[in-house]
């Protein structure tokens, strides 16, 4: 009775595996297929190498200040030497802080970044879940994150759907 009930579990659970769907996607092919994105992207870029040029110049500017201090140490007195110091070291100071305020965890780029992508994130997000509702699929996965796939069929790849759902015929 005990190896005919562990059967039927078995054969139950075979069952109901075999039922669930499965799909995949690969959000980078997705990404690339949307101008939003791109266009996104390309903002990021730009207003972070803008930023960067600012903290480069405060911390060029401190390197500049330390290096004509080493030059004239020896015609300082005391008391100047101390002013210096702490002319370089607020210079250094105030080029970390603004990289910090930049990008820091919680910096202005961080900021940006979320503004321009989590409404595109969310696009991408309810057009799988559409999908997936509308198809029954259990799991979808994305076979361009780390996730360990080794081999995913393009049968069950809903890539073009998702884009063709947001509105990208592909």
């Amino acid at each position: 009775m005990k190896k005919f009930l562990l059967l039927f579990v078995l054969c139950a659970s075979a069952v109901s595996m075999q039922a669930q769907k499965f799909a995949l996607i690969d959000m980078e092919y997705i990404l690339k297929n949307i101008p939003a994105y791109e266009r996104a992207n390309e903002q990021l870029t730009q207003v972070s190498k803008k930023w960067q040029a600012e903290v480069d110049a405060l911390t060029t500017e401190a390197q500049t200040m330390y290096k004509t201090y080493q030059n004239e140490v020896v015609f300082l007195s005391g008391e100047q030497k101390k002013a210096r110091q702490d002319a370089i070291m607020e210079k250094e100071r105030q080029a970390a802080e603004l990289k910090r305020k930049y990008f820091g965890p919680e910096g202005e780029l961080f900021k940006k970044r979320n503004a321009l992508m989590t409404p595109i994130q969310d696009e991408i997000y309810n057009a799988v879940k559409d999908l997936a509702e509308q198809h029954n699929y259990q799991l979808v996965l994305d076979r361009a994150s780390d996730t360990g796939i080794i081999f995913g069929s393009p049968k069950i790849d809903i890539s073009t759907d998702v884009l063709r759902k947001l509105g990208y015929s592909y």
